[in-house]
């Protein structure tokens, strides 16, 4: 798919289930998985843990090599009805945006919850999500407070290193567009939800066109920035001072391989460059918008203006 094209979703009309005489929502559950052997189980136990039982859980395949299809394929079998397996054609690795578009294509649920393959839920994540949703008619998306969790590997240096950052916004309340655009990284600086704390109405996901598969290999880290940029253009969102998820901290991860690989500026780049294109694209003409963009592209479009810039402020700062 070039650069910037929007990718081609095909949405089903969303399940509703009839339950004591009233519709209750489904929740579909995208998890895409590449050689997650190693926590591919405790993900979807997390999932069928949950006290919200509404929900279909969609396992999608990222072309794996190793045991986590097996794995994938006896939950499905395990679970008729509830979970599923599938996979792109060819058993193709097609990249974390590809795969998350593919289950939802396939899914029907009126809200899409996301969890990565080696991180976990909360038993309560979505009986309290989809209450927030009930609510607040007007929001497309939920999301909270992950913990950063160190301590899965049992190791006694990582017992006590789990925290849960806050948001960095007001909680408890609904952001509209622009806000959450202008607040959060990369053009602000509150942290980035974690893709396993979204909750998400389907339209929203429909009005903003899904997940970007240009950003796939590399530039697989900010798959999920490319698309909170289309939603924080778009919608309302919610966030909320729960802890809803367990972020699981480890060196395989896609964060940890671009950073030890030094590729995160190229990445860092590539993300705003499209965001350029996007805006451009869909008529932005917020000017508090792109002051922002122009700010974050400076290191890279003007490199020595703002090597003097930042040496100025050091300079001011010590003074």
């Amino acid at each position: 798919m070039p650069v910037g094209a929007r990718p081609r979703l095909r949405y089903s009309t969303f399940s509703l289930i009839v339950c004591a005489g009233s519709m209750t929502p489904l929740v579909s559950v995208i998890v895409p998985f590449l050689n997650a052997e190693r926590f591919l189980d405790a993900a979807v136990a997390s999932v069928l843990g949950q006290t919200y039982p509404h929900w279909d859980l969609w396992l999608v395949d990222d072309g794996s090599t190793d045991a986590s299809t097996a794995i994938a394929r006896r939950h499905a079998q395990q679970h008729p009805g509830h979970v599923r397996y599938v996979e792109h054609e060819g058993h193709r690795n097609r990249g974390a945006a590809a795969s998350r578009n593919h289950g939802i294509s396939l899914s029907s649920g009126e809200y899409v919850a996301l969890l990565d393959a080696d991180d976990v839920w909360l038993p309560r994540k979505l009986e309290e999500q989809v209450a927030i949703f009930t609510a607040h008619p007007e929001i497309g998306m939920i999301y909270g407070r992950s913990e950063y969790w160190y301590s899965w590997t049992g190791l006694k240096d990582d017992r006590h290193r789990d925290f849960a950052p806050e948001p960095g916004l007001p909680t408890e309340t609904a952001h509209r567009p622009p806000d959450m655009l202008l607040r959060s990284y990369p053009l602000g600086t509150a942290p980035t939800p974690c893709p396993s704390d979204m909750l998400l109405r389907r339209q929203a996901i429909e009005r903003t066109g899904g997940f970007e598969e240009s950003f796939h290999g590399i530039y697989q880290l900010y798959e999920d920035q490319a698309f909170l940029a289309k939603i924080y253009l778009e919608e309302a969102v919610w966030v909320a001072s729960a802890c809803w998820d367990r972020y699981r901290i480890h060196p395989d991860s896609c964060v940890s391989s671009v950073n030890k690989g030094g590729h995160y500026h190229t990445v860092r780049r590539f993300y705003l460059e499209w965001l350029t294109r996007y805006l451009e694209r869909k008529g932005v003409t917020d000017p508090r918008i792109w002051k922002a963009l122009r700010r974050a592209r400076r290191p890279y479009d003007h490199p020595l203006l703002d090597r003097v810039a930042k040496a100025l402020r050091l300079r001011r700062a010590v003074s």
